[in-house]
């Protein structure tokens, strides 16, 4: 391989530890969530709030980090996201009070926004023609990466008596290498073009087409940058005119079912979930790493799949299957007993006084089928010893079930686990695939914003409301509420979404734009 040619790929794959970092930082949450509950003595909405916090600051930030990349360039703003990075890992580690963790999540969610809207322009922008999908695929799969990474740092940090603090701290050490490899990457050489520094962009242009091609890359972009001025500027009215009716109607379904299945929930909650069937710390934090590799497997297999089998097969086959995976869950849950047994005594013996514990041991002869029975039949009889054994056993409920659990584990594991595989193989990736093929020319960027924005407010939404949803229904309701979703996803599949594979855009704009 020539420099030349070899020049964007590396280029590619500095720019693309943005999609790593943004990975990292959404999954690394997960391992913390228990221990930040407890020291910060955190309420279920509270808990929602630690997590879904990072998803509202990279909303916020897609609404403005696509401006102010055209205004300063694509490298400015993707060092502005490593600093982010930085800040929040360093801050988040040294929170003192969970208001101080909340805004240095917030400040990630920024970074996260920054790099998940900018990496991909970027890399497009560096790659050459025939080499554009392969080059930009390298963020996706590094976004997997990231949360793969996120879980075996949690779970070796954790085996090494390391605190959550160090979970959260350590991702500034990527992002300070972030940092210092957008240092030396060029800048965008589109975007030096439209400029008018055309000097530069050759400059850019010859180090990845080669001298002799240069001239001719310049005026391709060139034309392509005065192509876009000539376009009149798309309206948000336009987007939601009858003709944009049916593409946006599969775009927004996408991005609806694709966080209402329950994707961030489990990725964000997977420790606690493990840790909702009885298992330990570590145990938990090992299943979570077997999630974060079964994703990037998957992912891979999908980059393999998706112009071979086509879309609209690998949305209907993964969509299926998340509902099974998602209804065994349930069943799972469900199935599930709870019982007063030595392991809760000890347990409740750490929280109560030894009067109280004792006052309890009526309820060992009963056998509970839900885990929301099981805690309002101990929290009633704790009540009667007065608020502040109340208020001690509060603090504690979700310890005290996960002692009193009997539930199928294997099955959630598994369960779980071909969920993740469905998942990376339909709604994951085909859901960036459409939007970049559904949407007309003039309007894409415009839609896809209105879309990737609804995308993310579902997500936030999920994940505030997840942790509020385990202890007002229980954990099989919530399951059973995400398998239901997954099922409208696949009738969604198979009755609304096209198949696009081998088909031009200009063939897709004629054949969905409605007359």
């Amino acid at each position: 391989m020539s420099t030349h040619s070899s020049y964007p790929t590396r280029v590619s794959l500095a720019i693309a530890l943005g999609g790593f970092l943004m990975g990292f930082d959404s999954a690394v949450i997960s391992g913390v969530v228990d221990p930040v509950r407890s020291v910060f003595a955190l309420s279920a909405d509270e808990v929602g709030w630690a997590v879904a916090c990072l998803t509202l600051g990279a909303t916020l930030a897609m609404a403005v980090a696509g401006p102010l990349a055209d205004k300063f360039g694509r490298r400015p703003i993707l060092a502005l996201t490593a600093a982010l990075f930085t800040v929040s890992a360093i801050g988040s580690a040294l929170a003192p009070s969970y208001h101080f963790l909340v805004i240095a999540r917030i400040i990630g969610g920024f970074g996260v926004g920054g790099a998940l809207l900018i990496a991909p322009i970027y890399i497009a922008e560096i790659a050459p023609p025939e080499r554009r999908g392969q080059l930009v695929s390298f963020n996706q799969l590094n976004i997997v990466l990231g949360f793969s990474a996120a879980f075996f740092s949690n779970y070796f940090l954790d085996m090494a008596g390391m605190s959550w603090r160090w979970m959260l701290g350590v991702e500034a050490i990527p992002a300070g290498v972030y940092l210092l490899l957008l240092l030396v990457v060029p800048p965008s050489p589109r975007w030096l073009a439209s400029r008018g520094r055309d000097t530069e962009a050759r400059e850019v242009l010859a180090r990845i087409n080669g001298p002799d091609a240069a001239d001719q890359a310049l005026r391709t972009v060139k034309m392509g940058i005065a192509a876009d001025a000539a376009r009149t500027k798309a309206r948000i009215s336009e987007i939601f005119s009858r003709r944009m009716r049916y593409v946006m109607a599969i775009g927004l379904g996408l991005g609806f079912f694709q966080q209402i299945t329950g994707i961030n929930a489990i990725f964000y909650y997977s420790t606690t979930i493990f840790g909702m069937t009885g298992v330990t710390r570590d145990v938990a934090l090992g299943h979570a790493i077997l999630v974060g590799v079964v994703n990037v497997v998957f992912t891979l297999v999908a980059l393999r799949m998706i112009d071979r089998v086509g879309r609209k097969p690998l949305l209907m086959i993964g969509t299926a299957a998340m509902a099974i995976a998602l209804l065994a869950n349930g069943v799972a849950f469900s199935n599930a007993t709870y019982t007063l047994n030595q392991d809760t005594s000890q347990v409740l013996s750490g929280a109560l006084k030894p009067e109280t514990v004792a006052g309890l041991q009526g309820l060992a002869d009963q056998t509970f089928d839900d885990q929301l029975q099981f805690t309002d039949a101990v929290r009633a009889e704790v009540s009667t010893f007065g608020e502040a054994e109340l208020a001690a056993f509060t603090a504690s409920a979700d310890e005290v079930a996960k002692s009193a659990l009997e539930i199928n584990g294997h099955l959630v594991l598994i369960a779980i686990m071909a969920y993740i595989a469905a998942f990376a193989i339909s709604l994951g990736p085909v859901m960036w695939a459409m939007f970049s093929e559904i949407f007309p020319q003039r309007m894409r960027g415009l839609a896809i914003s209105v879309a990737g924005f609804f995308n993310s407010a579902v997500s936030f939404g999920v994940q505030q409301l997840f942790p509020r949803g385990l202890e007002t229904l229980g954990p099989a309701m919530v399951f059973f509420f995400f398998a239901g979703m997954a099922a409208l996803a696949f009738l969604f599949s198979v009755f609304v979404v096209p198949e696009t594979k081998g088909r031009s855009l200009e063939e897709l704009e004629q054949a969905l734009l409605r007359p």
